[in-house]
Parts: structure tokens; C-alpha cells; sequence
């Protein structure tokens, strides 16, 4: 059986917070040996410094950017769709002005997966139990609406789930079947931790078959470019396509 919680009485987080040990405090006896803890980035950021001063978000998403991948102008602004230093395509390139003081923006954390690991040591010293942690953040999705939580990190846990070359129930085999079990779980998280509540941590239980030292991180989520038939906006692919074909004609 799945269940899904979150955890209580978790205090606005600072720059310097052990944030272990308060997510430890805030646990109790409640955890069990095979749960996942899915924690909200922005808590980890805050406790890793991650906070800026910038009067000016798109300044701070500049410095963030490694590659452009799409720009959409609106009557409201400019939306940049870009690839940041993690590797993670998304708008914004993560930078955050919610819940932040005025005047600061706060920065996705400079190691998720590194901040996974060392949360998911610290409390499976104070418990003594095998744990998974997932560091999540909130992204939109190519062709759908709206948006949902994601790994962004993670440790001790398979967040990937290659299923390619088993078969199915008619006795087919699987080409292409790789469910996103980190995301999954992220986005299960996130009915309970909700946007606003003030609930960070969710604990998920009832998967821990999925658990595993030495899983890979979340950088086993990102696609490989020479994969990605999206790397572009239409625009951008347009402009680049029509500079090539320039390009190859002036060589005739």
C-alpha cells in the first residue's frame, strides 16, 4: 500500500540551518525503515545560502542561464525558457522571488543530489533505518498545461526505472518504457505538501523496493541532447535553421 503524509512543525528555514536535523525533530518516531523523503528545494536553498540580492529577477536568470532554449514575449513580460547550470530545462532557469525577502531571489541549490546524500546520511544515522530522499521543484511540461513537482536531486533511490528489453502482458518487448519514478513520486508529494501550507517534507512509504545506495541521481532524468527533438523553440529552430541554410548556399 502507498501512503503519503507530510511532515508538521517545520519552522521558516535560514541561512546555516541544519536542516537534518530539523526535518529529524520534526519526524519523531514517524518514519519507518524503506520510506522516501520528498523535500521542497526551495528549504534546501534556503538553508544552503542559496538566497541573493537581486532588485532584478532577470539579472539573477541571466547568471543562472547556461543555453536559451525558447523566449515568448506577453503582455504581462517575458518568459525565457532555458537550460541552467544543473542541466534542467525550465523557465526561469529556477531562480524564485516567492517567499523570499524583498529585494532577493532565491537560487535552486548548487548540488541537489549532493544535498540529497548528505540529508538522507544524517538521518539514517539518527534512525537507524534505510531511507530515500528526493529534492524537488516545480516545473511546467512540454504540450500539457499547468505544472507539477519533479527530482531535481536525489539519493538512495532509483528515480529511473528502465523497463526496455522486459515484456509486456501480451509477451511484446518493451522498446522504449522508462517510467520516471522520481517525478512520479515528486508529484505524489506535492498533493500534500501544497504550494502554501508551509509543508516541505512529504514521506512516501510502500516503496521501498526502489531504494538503493548507490542509484544514480537525478541527472539520470535529464535527456541526452542528441536525444532531445525538443531543444529548441519554434522560433529559435526557425532562426537557426534559416542561418544554416544561408550558410550552405553562400558555400555553393
Amino acid at each position: 500500500m502507498l501512503t503519503v503524509f507530510a511532515l508538521a512543525d517545520i519552522p521558516e528555514i535560514g541561512s546555516g540551518d541544519d536542516l537534518q536535523a530539523i526535518i529529524a525533530r520534526s519526524a519523531g518516531n514517524q518514519l519507518q525503515d524503506g520510506d522516501i523523503l520528498a523535500i521542497t528545494s526551495k528549504v534546501v536553498s534556503k538553508a544552503e545560502g542559496r538566497i541573493v540580492a537581486s532588485a532584478d529577477r532577470e539579472a539573477a536568470i541571466t547568471t543562472e542561464t547556461v543555453r536559451i532554449v525558447a523566449t515568448k514575449t506577453h503582455a504581462s513580460g517575458q518568459t525565457r525558457i532555458v537550460e541552467n547550470r544543473l542541466g534542467i530545462v525550465g523557465a526561469a532557469a529556477g531562480v524564485d522571488a516567492s517567499n523570499t525577502p524583498e529585494g532577493t531571489v532565491l537560487l535552486l541549490p548548487t548540488d541537489p543530489d549532493a544535498s540529497a546524500a548528505r540529508i538522507r546520511r544524517g538521518l539514517e544515522g539518527v534512525f537507524n533505518i534505510r531511507l530515500g530522499v528526493i529534492i524537488t521543484d516545480t516545473l511546467g511540461r512540454a504540450w500539457r498545461e499547468g505544472q507539477t513537482d519533479v527530482a531535481i536531486g536525489g539519493s538512495g533511490v532509483r528515480l529511473l526505472t528502465d523497463l526496455r528489453g522486459t515484456l509486456d502482458g501480451h509477451g511484446r518487448t518493451l522498446d522504449v518504457t522508462a517510467p520516471a519514478v522520481g517525478d512520479e513520486i515528486a508529484g505524489a508529494a506535492e498533493l500534500v505538501k501544497g504550494k502554501s501550507a508551509g509543508l516541505p517534507v512529504a514521506v512516501i512509504r510502500g516503496l521501498a523496493h526502489l531504494l538503493d545506495p548507490a542509484a544514480p541521481g537525478a541527472r539520470v532524468l535529464i535527456r541526452d541532447p542528441e536525444a532531445d527533438m525538443f531543444r529548441l523553440g519554434t522560433d529559435e529552430a526557425w532562426a537557426q535553421g534559416y542561418e544554416e541554410g544561408r550558410a550552405n548556399h553562400a558555400n555553393k
